[in-house]
């Protein structure tokens, strides 16, 4: 294959508004090294990520949830997902769906995912080692990207670029946080933000362990999430939640919580839990402070469970539910790669069900 010298990018200049996020037409293609392969990109999912670290919302001097602009409190210095500054220019964009082009004989010609989770391969459970696709290395929101080909993971599968392009950081995620709150046939999950990426990825991936799941969702969403078959779907933030979840299931608490949300509502998601349930969360687009009781903490039992880093096997095993047919998509909307601004835009203002991506011709 003739591979060019340039290419089509959009690249992160700085943290900030919209703006910091310029197309152009004449970036540099990379160039593969030992043991890396070159991408040909067909789609690529957007994800919060991508809009947390342009804001630089995961400061600590940020308290409000985000609304897509840059926050004059965050400092520069832990304005990403890992605490650490990042180097610009960045191509952001982890949700990859291409075909390996160049490096390892037995990879070219192949259509790909990319894993997501970037590690030291000597020592590759030492979470203080690992980085993100689109963060810690340049990503998909461009014509071409190098990776090593150890996170490149083929894919046999009738579903279409922008299809695939919808599951690895949501999918990987609701599974990491399933995994970490240990839960199995026989759980009852309550999920909120069920609408979302995430949200929908946790439905289908909970239903696939036996789990009843019950989904939380605004009401002019309840038929698109019904299309993920949930049990039983609530309003996004029932007054009395309790009651909700009695009228639903015919019982006021669940044995797990799979929050991607947080804000003012959390204490309610928090009392619904059994006595002995889990918490597990990844996530807080309501805003990342909340008021939390501690007596409800020990006197409950609970358990609660951070889910960011996800450990590896993870993704072929998410590779091979796709592959078996066990899960489907949920692609809400594709734009064209120059349109990022108006994609991202769109994924800001959560009116969409499901992942947003863009396409690469």
């Amino acid at each position: 294959m003739n591979i060019p010298d340039k290419m089509k990018a959009f690249v992160l200049t700085g943290h900030g508004d919209m703006d910091k996020l310029v197309y152009h037409t004449d970036w540099p293609v990379p160039v593969p090294g030992t043991g890396e392969v070159l991408v040909k990109v067909h789609a690529c999912g957007l994800n919060n990520t991508d809009v947390n670290t342009r804001t630089a919302w995961y400061s600590k001097g940020v308290s409000e949830n985000t609304t897509g602009g840059a926050f004059d409190s965050a400092d520069d210095d832990d304005a990403t997902w890992g605490g650490a500054p990042i180097t610009f220019p960045r191509i952001q964009g982890a949700d990859v769906c291409g075909t390996v082009i160049a490096g390892s004989d037995s990879l070219i010609g192949k259509r790909v995912l990319i894993e997501t989770w970037l590690r030291d391969w000597d020592d590759p459970l030492n979470l203080s080692k690992i980085g993100y696709f689109g963060s810690e290395c340049d990503g998909g929101y461009a014509e071409y990207l190098k990776i090593d080909e150890r996170y490149v993971h083929p894919v046999n599968s009738d579903l279409s670029d922008a299809e695939l392009a919808t599951f690895a950081t949501s999918w990987i995620t609701a599974e990491n946080m399933l995994n970490r709150a240990n839960v199995a046939e026989g759980d009852t999950v309550l999920i909120s933000g069920a609408s979302g990426g995430v949200g929908s990825a946790l439905i289908q991936l909970a239903n696939r362990r036996g789990a009843t799941s019950i989904a939380m969702a605004s009401r002019s969403k309840h038929d698109a999430v019904s299309g993920f078959e949930p049990h039983a779907i609530l309003d996004r933030a029932p007054g009395n939640l309790k009651q909700a979840l009695k009228q639903a299931i015919g019982r006021d608490t669940v044995s797990v919580v799979a929050d991607v949300v947080g804000g003012s509502y959390w204490p309610q998601l928090i009392d619904a839990l059994d006595r002995g349930g889990r918490y597990t969360c990844a996530g807080a687009i309501a805003g990342p402070m909340v008021e939390m009781d501690l007596r409800t903490f020990y006197l409950r039992d609970l358990t609660f469970t951070g889910a960011t880093i996800v450990p590896p096997g993870v993704f072929a095993d998410l590779v091979g539910y796709i592959e078996r047919g066990e899960v489907k998509p949920a692609l809400a909307a594709t734009y064209p790669l120059e349109q990022l601004h108006d994609a991202q835009q769109a994924f800001i203002d959560k009116k969409h069900t499901g992942n947003i991506v863009v396409t690469i011709i």
